[in-house]
């Protein structure tokens, strides 16, 4: 677009450092329990306020719900999955994670994954999808909580599929599967892990996030 002789051009530091620079990266690992999906909303907002830009949620959450609530075959085997508390599929997390990036990521916005990835190889997926965007500057945070205490507060929710079998098998499936997926990036360049410690007050794991990351 040309700009008409004698028109201003705005040189505000804000919009030019939200034009040149890349938009950040953020990934969330945590127990069920952990308080994770709270973390991120306050996240969320924080960087709203913080530039004003905007920030892609890439949750495989609300994706397995679309596709639970389709009443579809998938939909039925997907269900059945979950009551056995199993991890759902690689290439269902992988396809609903890159169909999110693919209509929503551009340079300037952030970006904030959670519940993603959760095995090695979808690790080995999303890393090939961030090299792609060229997010070279990936912030892992890992919110860490003893099972004793992620047991107590599920179990203190009320939930009808937290019963004590369940989140047994689901921390198996963690330790087995989720854990190594994090620890896939260990070292890595370009992918920092920071840990947070998820047994304090929510406001006060916020305030550690911000601090680790730099954002305080």
């Amino acid at each position: 677009m040309k700009r008409g002789k004698g028109e201003a051009i705005d040189f505000n530091p804000k919009i030019l450092y939200c034009k040149n620079m890349h938009g950040k990266t953020f990934v969330f690992f945590g127990i069920v329990g952990s308080g994770k999906g709270t973390q991120v909303k306050l996240l969320q907002e924080f960087l709203k306020g913080h530039d004003g830009r905007e920030c892609v949620y890439a949750g495989t959450g609300e994706g397995f719900r679309a596709i639970l609530e389709s009443g579809s075959y998938a939909g039925q085997l997907l269900q059945e999955k979950m009551h056995q508390g199993h991890l759902i599929d690689d290439f269902f997390a992988n396809a609903i994670v890159a169909d999110i990036l693919s209509s929503k990521i551009s340079p300037e916005k952030h970006l904030i994954v959670d519940g993603y990835p959760r095995t090695v190889a979808q690790s080995e997926v999303f890393e090939e999808m961030m090299k792609f965007y060229k997010h070279k500057d990936i912030k892992i945070i890992f919110i860490e909580l003893s099972k004793e205490e992620a047991k107590k507060r599920n179990l203190l929710r009320g939930r009808h599929d937290d019963t004590e079998e369940g989140l047994e098998k689901r921390f198996e499936e963690y330790d087995k599967n989720v854990i190594p997926a994090m620890n896939y990036f260990k070292g890595k360049p370009g992918y920092t892990i920071y840990q947070v410690n998820g047994a304090q007050k929510m406001e006060d794991v916020h305030k550690d996030i911000l601090r680790v990351i730099k954002l305080a």
